[in-house]
């Protein structure tokens, strides 16, 4: 009978209407929930047919989605490591509960935004518990590879903040001018002499003195333009480390610059590049004193010797200070001697559906069949976005559009509880004709 079917479609569209009603109220209360990705419920109807003429109502089903791939607006924090992604791609986490374990196995979960804090022990978390994961660095702060179909290879972020540490001086960029007159006849072939400190392997200051020596023409003699240079370290007892012979370029056109190096002792001079890689105690150092025919090196000029720029790298040993993570996942450690040094990076894995993850507790999502397998990408590479710090990204419900399906769907329900009402007053008229 298809009043029996009215019935069983009114009663369908009180439960699909219910099942709106919760999405709906989930997506509101999580309206300021940072990370929220809103759910919504489709309906489908379904089709009867009943093969005689009569018409058979079906009702209706829903399915609930939850929108992952929809992202919510960024907002501003003052705390270094609060986290979002901008664009595709999900930041990897795991459990605290997991990392406390510390047995080897870390469920993998995703998330798009968290406020990350270093607990007791450094690890970086969320206040609900939910660790950082990512790639750890070497001790010269590159990135091993790993592989990027799996999650094997990520550890949980932990940031010592007791750490010190130094870094050695691997090239110094020397730049300085000789004095031509120094190279006439009437020079009284004075050295010019310069100590240039560098650091050792353990942060140590240490120093390579540079001695210039003129070579001075007999009188009547045309100036020579050329200067002997001698290296000496400090971490090697005062050791020659390097003697060289510059002959400096007296042309109209290139006046001033180098024309030629000739090795006495040491490393050879590369005339492309213009570096030295002379050898201290702790190993090498690319000592660079300007390519030929360049006029941002060793010069000779005028009458003044002047020291204009010395360049290098390394620090002291220094103390950590803070950490801050680029918009490539890198997280790079402070010190405050003014070095900085790459600790981890941070992945982010993509997915080819990510609306059919699993969403878990926390803003967290699971890989799911649905949602294909995971790859881990450099961030700001292939489809994924890029890492922002000082952010966080904000639920993406929308109230006021929440609001006005709340209004459709109370009217929907009080519809279909009204065709219930309708048939059971038909149904009673139907009893009624007996009397």
């Amino acid at each position: 009978m298809t009043i029996s079917s009215a019935l069983n479609a009114g009663v369908a569209g009180l439960a699909a209407n219910a099942n709106r009603l919760s999405t709906i109220s989930d997506n509101i209360a999580n309206s300021a929930t940072y990370g929220y990705k809103r759910a919504y419920t489709e309906f489908d109807s379904m089709v009867i047919s009943s093969g005689n003429g009569q018409y058979v109502a079906g009702g209706v089903r829903t399915t609930s989605q939850r929108l992952i791939s929809e992202p919510g607006a960024l907002t501003t924090s003052s705390n270094a490591t609060d986290l979002a992604v901008r664009g595709r791609g999900m930041f990897p986490v795991t459990t605290s509960a997991a990392v406390s374990a510390d047995n080897g196995t870390l469920p993998l979960r995703l998330t798009t935004t968290g406020s990350f804090r270093a607990d007791d022990e450094g690890y970086l978390r969320t206040p609900t518990g939910m660790a950082l994961l990512g790639w750890p660095a070497s001790p010269d702060g590159t990135i091993p590879i790993f592989s990027r179909d799996t999650s094997v290879g990520l550890e949980p972020i932990q940031i010592n903040a007791n750490q010190i540490s130094g870094s050695p001086t691997t090239q110094v960029d020397l730049a300085l001018n000789l004095p031509a007159t120094s190279t006439e006849a009437d020079s009284d072939g004075a050295i010019e002499e310069l100590s240039i400190e560098y650091f050792d392997n353990l942060g140590k200051s240490q120093r390579i003195n540079v001695a210039f020596s003129p070579d001075v023409p007999v009188a009547g003699d045309p100036a020579t333009n050329i200067w002997s240079m001698s290296l000496t370290d400090s971490s090697s007892g005062g050791a020659v480390i390097g003697e060289y012979t510059l002959t400096f370029d007296d042309s109209r056109t290139s006046g001033g610059t180098l024309l030629d190096v000739a090795v006495i002792s040491g490393p050879a001079y590369d005339s492309v590049t213009g570096n030295i890689p002379i050898v201290v105690a702790g190993g090498e150092i690319d000592f660079n004193v300007g390519a030929y025919g360049a006029p941002d090196g060793l010069t000779q000029l005028s009458d003044v010797f002047v020291p204009s720029s010395i360049n290098k790298d390394g620090s002291a040993a220094g103390n950590m200070t803070s950490v801050e993570v680029d918009e490539n996942g890198f997280v790079i450690a402070l010190f405050d001697t003014g070095i900085t040094r790459t600790i981890y990076q941070i992945p982010l894995v993509d997915v080819p559906n990510p609306n059919g993850l699993m969403a878990m507790d926390q803003q967290t999502y699971a890989v799911a069949p649905e949602s294909g397998s995971f790859f881990l990408w450099d961030a700001g590479d292939g489809p994924t976005g890029d890492v922002v710090s000082y952010a966080r990204e904000e639920s993406s419900t929308d109230v006021a559009a929440e609001l006005t399906s709340l209004i459709q769907t109370q009217r929907a329900y009080s519809s279909n509880a009204k065709v219930i009402q309708t048939v059971d007053e038909m149904l009673q008229e139907t009893t009624n004709i007996k009397r």
